[in-house]
């Protein structure tokens, strides 16, 4: 596989890992007002819940196909590919506190 495909391939991880995480911030950001308020332990273990599964969830988009390819003997690759996801995160991450600090 060449770099490009593996960059391709990092952009969409982390494209995805964004959209995924904007999504689970829109529901926590507006689950006070669909729910009411929500105290004590089971508020606490809807969003304990929440939060593990979108570890599980971030943990198989980030090192998914990066482990499948270290194990199966694709080393090299599969480290561009994380090196390459990392980056690409890093930038969605600069953009948007930009957009924090320019536009909000």
């Amino acid at each position: 596989m060449n770099n490009k495909q593996i960059i391709g391939y990092g952009l969409l991880n982390a494209v995805g890992a964004a959209v995924y995480i904007w999504l689970i911030a829109l529901l926590l950001s507006n689950a006070g007002s669909a729910l009411g308020p929500i105290n004590g332990p089971l508020g606490a273990t809807a969003f304990l819940l929440v939060f593990v599964i979108s570890a599980a969830v971030m943990g198989i988009v980030i090192f998914g196909r990066p482990v499948l390819w270290y194990v199966s003997g694709r080393k090299e690759e599969a480290v561009h590919l994380l090196a390459a996801t990392i980056v690409f995160l890093i930038i969605i991450a600069a953009v948007v506190f930009a957009a924090l600090v320019y536009c909000v």
